[in-house]
């Protein structure tokens, strides 16, 4: 098969683009600039498609920061730290964020007239992201057949697992996890205290993989 990944060089999508590339897939990798505080991650994405020898592109968007300036991500709000609970999480919501990324990358796909889309969204995110909801990717996977003479499928094969699940499954692939990026804030290093270190490093531990990443604290 022959995929588009949505790739953003963080843990997640890293392990799908090493389970895409296992199963045989030709693969593209499509970067994307909204604007988004941690574009640290498109450095790492950048460089481990590099190393596989996988074509990678950046769509830039950052011009889209205006319209989409709420939250944490692309907005003032602080980024939140500890575990997430549901209101802190919906700090992080970028609006329509995933309607936007699988919109150019079907539009990618379809140039280039390969079979399929992938992004990484698993059962940690969609109980609180709306546009990672089953329902929500089945009828975009509908519109994605209709909007050209080419369909396009759209791949989640992360949709029942956990954030756990995938660092043990990476581990078993090989996925440099030190390479890749999950830091909201965006510095040189981790921060340790946001949301998404926070699971990315309980992962681990649950997982029982040592850690690689350096944290801040």
């Amino acid at each position: 098969m022959q995929s588009v990944l949505i790739y953003s060089g963080g843990l997640d999508s890293t392990v799908l683009l090493y389970y895409l590339r296992d199963a045989g897939h030709e693969l593209r990798c499509l970067g994307i600039d909204y604007g988004q505080r941690h574009r640290r991650e498109l450095g790492s994405a950048a460089e481990i498609s590099r190393r596989l020898g996988v074509e990678y592109r950046m769509a830039d968007l950052a011009g889209l920061r205006p319209l989409l300036a709420v939250g944490a991500l692309t907005g003032a709000d602080a980024v939140p730290e500890g575990h997430y609970n549901d209101e802190s999480m919906k700090l992080t919501i970028v609006p329509n964020r995933n309607m936007i990324m699988l919109s150019v990358a079907i539009g990618w796909a379809i140039s280039l007239r390969f079979d399929a889309v992938a992004y990484a969204a698993h059962a940690g995110d969609h109980p609180i992201y709306p546009d990672c909801r089953p329902e929500f990717v089945e009828s975009v996977e509908k519109a994605a057949a209709l909007c050209d003479w080419h369909p396009v499928r759209i791949l989640r094969p992360f949709i029942e697992k956990s954030k756990t699940d995938l660092v043990r499954l990476g581990a078993k692939l090989g996925v440099p996890f030190a390479l890749t990026w999950s830091c909201y804030k965006g510095g040189e290093r981790h921060c340790g205290r946001c949301g998404t270190c926070t699971e990315r490093r309980e992962a681990f531990q649950l997982a029982g993989v040592p850690d690689p990443t350096e944290y801040a604290a």
